[in-house]
């Protein structure tokens, strides 16, 4: 743990990167907010998938980046995963049109990509994990609790 309060991790490739994340989300619980910041391919989803397998009978294969969708729903684990890719989105009216609201605090796990399409919805306490690439494989994952 650093000083400023973020946990700095580097990953070495993909499955690093999953590796480490099933291994945190055993710090998760219903209604925990994990919000991801990153350029685009920087790991986000990679993150999230190794998140479905830590909570258990999630296949990361079946983990998709909901780009086009705005939310996929993970069933099966410990707690249910709502995946956010709110990249198309055009502002925070838009995602409570359809109604995406609900799902956060929710009943599960809300994992959201590109959380600056709604930052004004956003209220701790949340997680926030911020991904840099370091060289073409390794990857910087910030990880710190708000609230």
């Amino acid at each position: 743990m650093s000083s400023n309060g973020w946990n700095n991790i580097i990953s070495e490739s993909p499955e690093d990167t999953k590796e480490i994340a099933r291994n945190w989300s055993q710090t998760l619980v219903k209604g925990s907010i994990v919000i991801l910041e990153g350029d685009l391919g920087a790991g986000k989803t990679t993150f999230i998938k190794g998140l479905a397998q830590g909570l258990g009978n999630i296949s990361a294969d079946s983990v998709q980046s909901p780009t086009f969708t705005y939310m996929h729903i993970y069933e099966g684990g410990r707690l249910p995963l709502y995946h956010f890719d709110l990249y198309r989105l055009k502002g925070a009216d838009e995602f409570l049109q359809h109604g995406f609201d609900e799902f956060i605090e929710g009943e599960g796990i809300s994992c959201i990509e590109w959380p600056d399409r709604i930052a004004g919805l956003l209220q701790p306490p949340y997680w926030k994990i911020v991904i840099t690439h370091v060289d073409p494989s390794t990857r910087r994952l910030e990880i710190k609790h708000y609230g």
